[in-house]
């Protein structure tokens, strides 16, 4: 197996309408009520994906770790009835990557990394990932897995909406 291996889904693939700005209908009051049961979205549900919707998107995205393009389709639509980040690699000792990044960058703002965010998954990265898993209950294995990375979307990060404007 390699440092870096891709998670296999262990849930079922969504079958939804891609959406975007513009959409109309049920599957748009569907997501609105998705985002407001995630307390992101916090305007009434009227079916139509405006440009709230698409930052409250936007937010989730972000959040779970996804490209924030405001654009819901299939990894959106999976990650919102999950309720976290879906599709994401595993990670250990070896790996490297903007995800290795990712992970390092969410353990330094949760007080648990104190190295540089290099995108190297290295024994300063493996000991921040045990402390960090140890401290949300999980077994402190050193490997970033589908747990690990729900726990890691729950740590609040800056979210700057001006950077995802399109």
């Amino acid at each position: 197996m390699s440092p870096t291996t891709p998670m296999k889904s262990t849930q079922p693939m969504v079958n939804k309408p891609q959406l975007q700005l513009g959409s109309q209908g049920k599957a748009v009051l569907e997501l609105e009520h998705l985002l407001t049961k995630l307390r992101i979205y916090r305007q009434p549900a009227k079916g139509i994906f405006n440009k709230a919707v698409e930052s409250s998107v936007k937010l989730f995205q972000f959040r779970v770790f996804l490209s924030a393009d405001g654009i819901v389709g299939p990894l959106t639509w999976q990650a919102l009835y999950t309720e976290a980040p879906v599709n994401m690699p595993v990670l250990r000792l070896g790996s490297s990557g903007e995800a290795v990044a990712t992970v390092q960058e969410v353990l330094r703002i949760s007080k648990h990394y104190g190295g540089k965010v290099d995108g190297d998954f290295a024994t300063l990265t493996e000991k921040a990932v045990r402390a960090f898993q140890k401290s949300f209950g999980m077994e402190a294995d050193g490997i970033v897995n589908q747990e690990t990375w729900t726990a890691l979307s729950q740590i609040p990060r800056s979210y700057d909406p001006k950077t995802f404007l399109t």
